[in-house]
């Protein structure tokens, strides 16, 4: 049985031991890139998963994300994996396209994505002041649109997230997820970002660990110039060989 006290105190003390406070939103993609020890492969996995986590005896960790997901979907999954990572002691994970479903510590993690990421006491506080600016005094698809957009997640995660509080009950839940999100969001003010997938040039890519530990390889005098481009393109950086990352060049402002 899923002991969601449990995990609400977990995401806390998480929170907590990799420096950030209780409440405000995280920038879950960049705190995942300073994990010691931590790869991040963003790779299409299919209709089916979201993400996987595999782990090492020495260490030496892999995050692997479906890119070709919303990016708030990809920020839930990396929360997710994040149990993996910290609280299970399985070696190798995966999750799920659908929130909430399959083996309990599947529906476990992304409780625990939920309380990371959207923490309890700033939810409530934002979700009653956007309920008293309405009029009916309920949480219609504009109010969700700002939670989502506040806290960096999927309309699904949360809606899921509030279907666990006393702010829905499922059959407004059911009606929320059959609405169409993207052009409500925009019409609110605010970038689609969040419900589109990685662009086509960034859906391959590797982050962290594996990087930083080729490149002393490399700096070392351990690998030669060659193996140094071939750990690179093997993990989709030809920007790092080539030099061709279509951001363009430094800007300093």
């Amino acid at each position: 049985m899923i002991n969601y006290a449990k995990l609400m105190t977990m995401a806390a003390l998480l929170r907590k031991q990799l420096g950030e406070d209780s409440s405000s939103p995280v920038d879950i993609i960049a705190l995942a890139q300073r994990i010691d020890g931590l790869t991040i492969v963003y790779y299409p996995l299919g209709d089916n998963l979201s993400g996987m986590c595999i782990k090492s005896q020495n260490g030496n960790n892999v995050i692997a994300i479906n890119s070709a997901m919303t990016l708030g979907r990809q920020r839930f999954s990396m929360a997710h994996e994040f149990y993996h990572l910290y609280y299970d002691d399985s070696m190798i994970s995966v999750c799920a396209k659908k929130i909430d479903s399959g083996k309990e510590i599947e529906r476990g993690a992304d409780m625990f994505a939920s309380y990371f990421l959207m923490p309890d006491a700033a939810l409530v506080m934002l979700a009653d002041e956007l309920k008293e600016k309405n009029a009916d005094h309920r949480l219609t698809l504009n109010e969700m649109i700002r939670i989502e957009q506040y806290f960096g997640v999927s309309h699904q995660a949360a809606v899921y997230r509030l279907l666990h509080t006393p702010y829905l009950n499922d059959e407004e839940a059911n009606n929320l997820l059959n609405l169409s999100v993207r052009s409500t969001a925009e019409s609110l003010g605010y970038s689609s970002d969040l419900y589109c997938p990685s662009a086509e040039a960034k859906r391959y890519k590797t982050y962290g660990n594996y990087i930083s530990q080729a490149e002393q390889l490399f700096s070392r005098g351990l690998i030669s110039s060659g193996k140094h481009e071939e750990l690179m393109l093997d993990a989709f950086r030809s920007d790092l060989v080539y030099g061709d990352d279509d951001e363009g060049g430094d800007v300093i402002d």
